[in-house]
């Protein structure tokens, strides 16, 4: 079910190194190790809205200084996060100076360049041949790093708010860029070609699972069908990347901490199939998954692979009635003696689905958080959407239940029917009646939850079936119902301080 994964390279961190940005710093070096430096480019996508991005950039050296450029950078990088190294270690390079650039040249940004001055405008109208008009850029409408507004271009005299045809500047030289570009003053003791890497740390890029489960119209049995999404809002595209996917909540690092701590929980594997799509490993305190075969990303791309399918998944049904509409209670308020307290009641019976993570379950894989949606097959096989909900980082081996909606056919009524005070010996007794019916046209399992919040020493003292104590302050009842059948579940409880 596994793929293989480079051991990772130690590099420790420079003095310099902000604490700030250490902990993204971290994690970039956790994944820059590889024994060969590939053609492609690699991303480590991380479900916190961030990557790691390593490419090539072939360099000839020549003794002495050399200016190197890079002009494959994301529009979103850190800059302070970049690493150019020689992987195969054939030439030592000192970096004396690194620059990063994000203004590519547009046509809002030229025209800011010729405010107060007149540039040549070329308008095309129909069945017209087209005419060059001069006109003075009053105001470029360019904002650097906000939202654009109107030109106004003055034209025989007179302003308006819209260019007058297509603006045709002149040249501006070698010191403009087309795309967010690195630059760096390399010294190197002798000629050399190398295949460097290039890699760092960069904002947009985001990646989450999502989960389908197909059940028929009746059954426990569904197919499970898992989905990574991708989305690449970074300003650069990629081509035949290779994409490594990391999921975990990474801790920000406190200024008190000499050493930056990465706490992440489980993520995901992939379903056994003969040729797996993405393959899973757990690295360090991760899990890495891997997919297959190289991806491209375009730029504004939003792209899906799918990581997990298993059919015969036992995802049972559970219905919970929990009568007591507590609102605005809760333990610590002053609940004890209060009449008031727990006799407020609904009557939706809940609706979940629970399934066991296992192998013996046709899973046992940690599952990234994500959304999970439900289906129903109808008599004629069609889909219909019947609820959904999220589940967090869920490990193997570990049981999931999810609340899905609330049951049409199944209703419940609460109602306290008595309650004593005897404040002079420290009791209080309280008696609840909890009536069930099911409507439907087959038998039902109804579990009636009460919780025990008005003091922490109890005793239940009469009942009219046995219950189950699932924590210190709550009771489950298991109440079985045939179709159109009515239970009264009545019990009988004392406190005591």
């Amino acid at each position: 079910m596994t793929t293989v994964f480079q051991q990772a390279a130690k590099f420790p961190f420079r003095s310099s190194v902000s604490l700030h940005t250490s902990m993204k710093k971290l994690a970039l070096l956790l994944t820059l190790a590889a024994p060969a430096l590939a053609a492609e480019p690699a991303l480590t996508i991380y479900n916190q809205g961030f990557a790691v991005v390593r490419d090539t950039l072939p360099i000839d050296l020549k003794a002495g200084v050399s200016n190197v450029t890079f002009s494959g950078a994301t529009a979103k990088l850190e800059p302070d996060s970049v690493i150019l190294r020689d992987v195969a270690g054939k030439a030592a390079i000192q970096i004396l100076e690194q620059a990063y650039r994000n203004d590519p040249v547009s046509e809002p940004m030229l025209l800011s360049f010729f405010e107060g001055k007149e540039v040549s405008f070329v308008r095309h109208e129909t069945n017209k041949p087209d005419q060059t008009i001069p006109g003075k850029v009053i105001r470029s409408g360019y904002v650097p790093g906000g939202a654009p507004v109107q030109p106004i271009i003055e034209v025989d005299g007179k302003l308006q708010f819209s260019l007058p045809g297509q603006p045709i500047f002149p040249s501006l030289g070698d010191d403009n860029i087309l795309k967010p570009t690195l630059s760096w003053k390399l010294n190197a003791a002798a000629a050399a070609k190398i295949n460097a890497e290039v890699a760092y740390v960069t904002q947009g890029f985001s990646w989450e699972a999502s989960y389908n489960l197909v059940a028929p119209e009746k059954g426990d049995l569904v197919d499970f069908v898992g989905w990574i999404t991708m989305k690449n809002d970074s300003g650069t595209g990629f081509k035949d990347a290779k994409i490594k996917l990391m999921a975990g909540d990474v801790n920000k690092v406190q200024p008190h901490q000499p050493h930056p701590q990465m706490m992440v929980r489980a993520t995901m594997a992939m379903d056994a199939a003969p040729a797996p799509v993405v393959t899973e490993k757990a690295f360090d305190e991760f899990h890495l998954y891997t997919l297959a075969r190289p991806a491209t990303l375009r730029d504004k791309e939003t792209k899906q692979v799918e990581f997990v399918r298993a059919t015969g998944v036992r995802a049972e049904r559970i219905y919970v009635y929990d009568g007591a509409a507590i609102g605005g209670w809760h333990v610590g308020m002053n609940i004890g003696g209060n009449p008031h307290y727990g006799v407020e009641s609904n009557k939706k019976v809940s609706v979940y689905r629970e399934f066991k993570n296992t192998e013996a379950n046709k899973l046992g894989i940690p599952l990234p958080k994500g959304r999970v949606r439900f289906y129903s097959q109808d008599e004629d096989r069609q889909l219909e959407f019947v609820g959904e909900n999220t589940i967090d980082h869920t490990p193997k081996n570990e049981l999931v239940r999810l609340y899905i909606g609330n049951s049409f056919d199944l209703v419940g009524e609460r109602k306290r029917t008595d309650f004593k005070t005897n404040e002079g010996n420290r009791i209080f007794d309280e008696t609840f009646e909890i009536k069930v019916r099911n409507r439907k046209k087959e038998p039902v399992e109804i579990r009636v939850v009460e919780h025990l919040f008005r003091w922490s020493n109890w005793t239940i003292t009469d009942k009219s079936q046995d219950y189950e104590k699932t924590n210190a302050q709550t009771i489950e009842f298991r109440v079985p119902l045939k179709p159109d059948e009515e239970k009264i579940v009545t019990y009988k409880i004392r406190y005591t301080w």
